[in-house]
């Protein structure tokens, strides 16, 4: 007897399937958390970032808690700070170049004073042209790189947290 050939198809698909998921696998944003809830405190808790960090949070099953003492992990950002330095003059003086960078700082701990993240700062750079003749399409194009930079630093932040674990105390 010959099977069709939707059976076949069908079952390589079901191995092709059954292969990713017992590899680890997963797709890019979607990490297992070691912490169900979270606390996050920040100087500006209606930036961007923090919106784009609850959202990722939220999509991969962990809790946003409105009180420290609720949760498995506060999440401390103490600063997030976009910069933009000149890189090169042309000739007659003025920019023709510039270097937006984008600085967080952050630090993650729980109940019990232990460390998860140790303080660190991340910082991300893009360099871009400016033309003055453009100003508009300029504005849009820098708007546009921050906007960038800042779901970038979500996805690095996702991805330390999901590496996190609980460091012992030391005795001091």
């Amino acid at each position: 007897m010959k099977l069709p050939a939707q059976y076949f198809t069908k079952s390589l698909m079901l191995l092709l399937a059954l292969s990713l998921a017992s590899c680890g696998f997963h797709l890019r944003g979607e990490a297992k958390m070691p912490f169900s809830t979270i606390f996050i405190e920040a100087a500006n808790s209606n930036s961007l970032l923090i919106s784009e960090l609850r959202r990722l949070l939220v999509a991969n099953h962990v809790q946003l808690v409105s009180k420290p003492d609720q949760a498995d992990m506060v999440l401390n950002i103490s600063l997030e700070l976009p910069e933009k330095q000149i890189l090169t003059l042309g000739g007659s003086g003025r920019v023709s170049e510039f270097q937006l960078r984008y600085r967080v700082s952050l630090r993650a701990y729980d109940q019990q004073q232990r460390e998860w993240l140790a303080a660190d700062d991340l910082q991300l750079s893009r360099d871009f042209s400016y033309d003055d003749t453009q100003i508009l399409a300029k504005e849009a194009e820098e708007a546009q790189l921050y906007q960038y930079m800042r779901s970038d630093m979500a996805q690095q932040i996702m991805r330390r947290l999901s590496h996190a674990k609980p460091q012992p105390l030391t005795q001091k």
